[in-house]
């Protein structure tokens, strides 16, 4: 099912900019090129696809023509054929960022969703989606692929820019919900109707929040979290949503409740440490420490948990939470600059210098 329709809006002359320019050619393929585009130009599709192909044969090296070729395709529901052209457009030009995701998309319809979800990123980073109907594509299918991989909050961004620019099918209200209770589409499809209808709610109290509409926004997920006060993650969405308008103390009694409903959530103890690291510490502790143990692997957690034990004056232990923190992901320069610190307060000055310097490198490199 498309949530947009591509249609002829995907032969835009932008998903043509980074393809190397048609030379010159000999008169039969410059002849066939000409009757390809007007058979394109006047929809009959079957026999444009027929000549850029006998053009191809000619000139295998036109990257226009493999792109001609993929998009007319897709539209045509044959995403293997797609698939295979426009991979072929992408090795011929592979800065072509309406190219690279065009790709992704057919590889969505294919189910490889990996191979999708790296194109479609790619081809977002190099510029594609100049096209409206062409972006909210892209941004759709990256979220529900995201959401496939069970990438939650990163889900939650890409169909959240859907919502602020006015996207408001029921398709993507049962994403958003997914994304903010954590529920992958497949779950999801095999639930009851009750289920079903509060991920809906979810999505539109998340897509009010998108929109901008914050007064709104808290009236819908206030009702939304007195009305399924136990169900799994809608306290933590209420929280989530409460944090992020700066409602801290709210925010927490939130987190709080989806503890009490789920003893081992992770991300509410993390949510409420974070809060408490501004304003009591040592009261934060008890939760980044559970977190740690809950989830050992967790960058996150440890680097918490080495803030709060800093502002309480646990310069050791903060340390060794940080080097752990370093390990497991070592291209976080918050926790060089954490690092920093807290070797200099334990009078380590060389180590604090490196990693400040580390730290002025990651930043250098991956600049916000």
């Amino acid at each position: 099912m498309r949530l947009y329709g591509l249609a002829s809006l995907i032969w835009f002359a932008a998903g043509l900019s980074h393809l190397p320019p048609l030379m010159a050619q000999g008169s039969g393929f410059d002849t066939l090129v000409k009757q390809a585009n007007e058979a394109r130009e006047s929809d009959r599709l079957d026999e444009a696809i027929l000549l850029y192909r006998k053009a191809l044969a000619e000139r295998p090296a036109w990257a226009e023509g493999w792109w001609y070729v993929g998009t007319l395709l897709y539209d045509r529901d044959d995403y293997a054929g797609a698939a295979s052209a426009l991979r072929k457009a992408v090795e011929l030009s592979p800065r072509s960022g309406n190219a690279v995701a065009m790709l992704g998309l057919s590889e969505a319809k294919l189910g490889r969703r990996g191979d999708a979800l790296e194109h479609i990123e790619k081809g977002r980073a190099l510029g594609a989606g100049g096209d409206e109907s062409l972006r909210r594509v892209l941004l759709y299918t990256q979220g529900t692929l995201l959401l496939a991989a069970g990438e939650f909050s990163k889900a939650q961004e890409a169909l959240d820019l859907l919502a602020h620019e006015g996207a408001d099918q029921e398709e993507l209200m049962d994403a958003l919900g997914e994304s903010v209770l954590g529920i992958r589409p497949e779950d999801l499809a095999s639930a009851d109707s009750a289920r079903r209808e509060l991920v809906r709610r979810a999505g539109r109290a998340e897509h009010v929040a998108a929109s901008g509409d914050m007064h709104a926004a808290l009236a819908e997920y206030g009702s939304l979290a007195a009305g399924a006060p136990k169900f799994h993650n809608v306290q933590f969405a209420y929280g989530r949503f409460l944090l992020a308008n700066h409602l801290d103390e709210q925010a927490v009694e939130a987190f709080r409740r989806e503890i009490a409903n789920s003893p081992r959530h992770l991300l509410a103890r993390l949510g409420i440490a974070g809060i408490l690291l501004k304003t009591d510490p040592a009261a934060g502790l008890p939760y980044a420490e559970e977190a740690v143990r809950l989830g050992p692997e967790l960058a996150e957690a440890h680097y918490l948990l080495a803030e709060l034990l800093l502002e309480t004056g646990a310069v050791e232990r903060a340390i060794a939470e940080l080097e752990t923190a370093q390990r497991q992901d070592p291209t976080d320069p918050r926790v060089y600059f954490a690092l920093g610190n807290a070797y200099a307060r334990a009078n380590r000055m060389e180590d604090a210098a490196r990693a400040r310097a580390h730290f002025a490198q990651l930043t250098k490199e991956n600049p916000k």
